[in-house]
């Protein structure tokens, strides 16, 4: 097979906007400046578009080590956020436990103009967490995603779940929804000579000259269902694959990857599986 990386995409903020690049550096735990801070609530709970949805609208860009958001949404400034200092605090991600350090309460502040919550307040990374020992090798960490360091999508995948998108609603008598990649939130985006889901089939990747082992498949979740832009909510693409792609009780798309070695990666660059 022949396929290049044509996009990426790191998420400065767990669950904000993505960020898209031309090249970016692979680290141990991901892709550059990828998930290394996190909103959550009193808690230390992550919260997550799934039911905030509102966190779409937000931007970040990273200065440095600084942290840049901004929005459109009303009455909401761009605001600068430096690295915190202070303890290290336990946080969760989905239940599970990982360390992060509190950012000022101003950016609580800022982030109740955005969502309307005044429970919510910002963290940095502070110790990564371990994978799971059943699809790593001891050492593996990553930092606020949900489950591994990268993830990856096929656009040949995403025109065959288009077509059964598309294929149901007409069954139902309703317009077609239309299915963006960004509804699955990759990191790396690839297209070329490729069979719908060939990518399923790969133990390790190689993008450019960087190696990933593959750790699963992703199982998805209700975010794909709303829409990136318009924030509205649907039951695409979860209900056509839960049709035609599921198998564990679970709905499949994409691939989660653990870096073997690290370096640049750049939107152009080759990309084989094995």
């Amino acid at each position: 097979m022949s396929a290049r990386l044509t996009e990426i995409r790191v998420f400065p903020v767990k669950s904000t906007a993505g960020r898209p690049l031309d090249s970016v550096e692979v680290e141990p735990l991901g892709l550059t400046g990828d998930r290394r801070w996190m909103i959550v609530d009193l808690d230390g709970e992550c919260v997550t578009a799934r039911t905030d949805a509102d966190l779409l609208t937000i931007v970040a860009g990273t200065s440095g080590e600084d942290l840049t958001l901004r929005t459109g949404a009303d009455g909401a400034d761009t605001i600068t956020v430096a690295p915190p200092t202070g303890p290290v605090v336990e946080v969760t991600v989905h239940g599970r436990p990982l360390h992060g350090i509190p950012a000022g309460p101003e950016v609580g502040d800022w982030l109740a103009q955005v969502t309307g919550r005044r429970d919510l307040r910002l963290v940095h990374l502070g110790r990564p967490r371990p994978l799971n020992p059943d699809f790593s090798k001891p050492g593996d960490a990553t930092a606020f995603a949900d489950a591994y360091p990268v993830t990856l999508a096929s656009m040949a995948s995403l025109r065959r779940v288009q077509d059964w998108v598309t294929e149901t609603a007409l069954e139902r008598g309703e317009d077609p929804t239309e299915i963006s990649i960004d509804r699955f939130r990759p990191n790396l985006v690839i297209e070329g000579e490729l069979e719908p889901f060939e990518e399923e089939g790969w133990q390790s990747v190689c993008v450019g000259e960087v190696v990933f082992d593959v750790a699963k498949l992703i199982d998805r979740c209700v975010l794909t269902t709303i829409e990136p832009t318009t924030r509205q909510r649907g039951h695409e693409p979860i209900r056509s694959l839960a049709r035609h792609h599921a198998w564990d009780g679970k709905t499949w798309f994409g691939l989660q990857l653990i870096p073997r070695s690290h370096g640049p990666v750049r939107v152009g660059d080759r990309v084989t599986g094995t």
